[in-house]
């Protein structure tokens, strides 16, 4: 795996897969403002990267200065990155890892990530609301189901510990540590529709060890975005400059130590600016080469489906899934048509390759798919759910599930399984917010409302009580990074070495 995080990180290809949630595109997705080539005078922030994380900043910036000047830079089309590629998935799954951050960082810091997903995920829904963004805005139940013994008892173990460690009012249905167990014989089948086994062809039969239930969501990420961007643009003006690669920034000859000024040199011109902000992911040691192999690309894949009348299953499920085996898991949302039916949106399969799939880390080349992992992705849904069943005896070939898209994104994994966010060492009037290992959805927008909260506190975190400090750039964390795989996808549960998937 160090001979993947080694490799030197490369810019945003030019020609991606289109993303099945990209249509139709916004019309802010091709924006280039005249200033983009011209501008007049310094930015006082240039964001660059226009995802979910870069636009929560430029939200939280005009939230606490509504006449900031404020650059948003992309090096393809407005959200074309993995905010644009993603499953829409706003799960936490916290007791996954709580254990793992219990031990390594204490009780208090392991709540507060905690505290902070389950946040995250309620401000999101509610943002969207609250700004009347047309996203398929839905919070939900979600259940996990289990396909591993061990995996199964130990997850019961880390839910167990979280309730103990959580307040009273945590505890409460639909709260942070409300969780709900099932075992075997409590009704799987017919409470969630799953087969009592996995039969995906690939991987042969796995048997249902149990599940949990727990409150998430789905959103449609791209238009939540894209819808909040619309909003930035038309009430602040906020400037775009999309297909504008970025290939560094340096000092400014006007810089001073107590007023820094950057040059941000793009194909068009140089934008000059009094703040970088770095909302880069996968892709920010290409511009931040201090933090080759702290922050490692990956590259995930996605498929939708749509179920045949005859699917085991309802025509629209009421909950998201994710789907546990020993070595990693799935996640998937049932996105329901205007005609009523549904599409099956489902990621992940990496945990399923050679090597926990250490050839999809270190590149940036989301124009291609692994065809391992489509094989294996295009038996998921029926492997899991069971073969949907002939209309009629006289039906020759049994009905499937009909592709509808492939695509993939890239994703930033960290060498510690946490997001970089804050000042970075060293380079006064230079920001990230990055490396969130395929967790975006349940981290961005409350990272995001932190790191503006920095930049206002002069880089100190005082009076963010609620933020994880392990989150926090610093030069021992970037020094001390040894990549190994993705840590937030280490089974605590088993002990198991890191493996691939996703969870957002």
């Amino acid at each position: 795996m160090d001979d993947r995080a080694r490799i030197p990180v490369g810019p945003p290809i030019a020609n991606p897969l289109h993303s099945y949630w990209q249509h139709p595109k916004s019309p802010l997705a091709a924006t280039i403002e005249p200033e983009c080539s011209n501008p007049a005078q310094p930015y006082d922030y240039a964001i660059i990267g226009s995802g979910i994380s870069g636009t929560m900043i430029a939200y939280n910036i005009f939230k606490t200065n509504p006449s900031a000047r404020v650059v948003m830079i992309d090096a393809r089309e407005i959200c074309s990155g993995a905010t644009g590629r993603n499953g829409g998935h706003t799960k936490a799954a916290s007791y996954r890892t709580y254990l793992q951050h219990k031990e390594e960082l204490g009780k208090e810091e392991a709540l507060r990530i905690a505290r902070l997903e389950y946040a995250n995920i309620i401000e999101t829904h509610a943002l969207a609301e609250e700004l009347e963004i047309d996203c398929e805005n839905h919070v939900c139940n979600t259940v996990d189901i289990i396909y591993d013994t061990q995996t199964f008892e130990q997850g019961k173990k880390a839910i167990e510990e979280l309730e103990a460690d959580a307040t009273k009012e945590e505890r409460q249905p639909g709260k942070m540590a409300s969780y709900r167990i099932y075992h075997p014989d409590d009704g799987i089948k017919q409470k969630f529709w799953v087969d009592n086994a996995n039969t995906n062809p690939a991987v042969g039969a796995e048997k249902v060890a149990g599940a949990f239930e727990y409150l998430a969501g789905k959103i449609h990420a791209y238009r939540f975005t894209t819808g909040v961007l619309k909003v930035l643009v038309q009430k602040h003006g906020l400037q775009l400059c999309a297909n504008t690669p970025v290939h560094a920034f340096l000092p400014s000859p006007s810089s001073t130590p107590d007023s820094p000024l950057w040059d941000i040199f793009t194909q068009r011109t140089t934008l000059p600016a009094r703040n970088v902000i770095l909302a880069t992911n996968g892709y920010t040691p290409y511009l931040l080469r201090t933090l080759q192999g702290a922050i490692v690309p990956l590259r995930g894949q996605i498929v939708a489906s749509e179920p045949p009348p005859t699917a085991r299953h309802p025509s629209v499920l009421p909950k998201t899934y994710s789907f546990i085996y020993a070595s990693g898991y799935e996640y998937m949302i049932p996105r329901q048509l205007p005609d009523g039916g549904q599409h099956i949106v489902i990621g992940g399969g990496l945990g399923r390759l050679p090597n926990a799939g250490a050839a999809e880390y270190g590149t940036v080349d989301d124009s291609a798919l692994n065809p391992d992992v489509s094989a294996y992705l295009h038996g998921t849904v029926a492997g899991y759910f069971g073969q949907p069943t002939s209309s009629t005896p006289a039906v020759q070939d049994a009905p499937e599930y009909e592709l509808v898209h492939e695509w993939t994104g890239i994703m930033g994994a960290t060498a510690d399984g946490r997001p970089f966010v804050g000042g970075v060492p060293g380079m006064k009037g230079v920001w990230v917010s990055a490396g969130f290992n395929g967790h975006g959805m349940v981290l961005c927008l409350k990272a995001a409302e932190a790191l503006v909260g920095m930049i206002g506190g002069g880089g100190e975190v005082e009076g963010l009580e609620w933020f994880p400090r392990s989150f926090s750039i610093n030069e021992e964390r970037v020094g001390n990074a040894r990549f190994g795989g993705r840590m937030d996808m280490k089974v605590p549960e088993t002990g198991d070495g890191p493996v691939g998937g996703g969870k957002s």
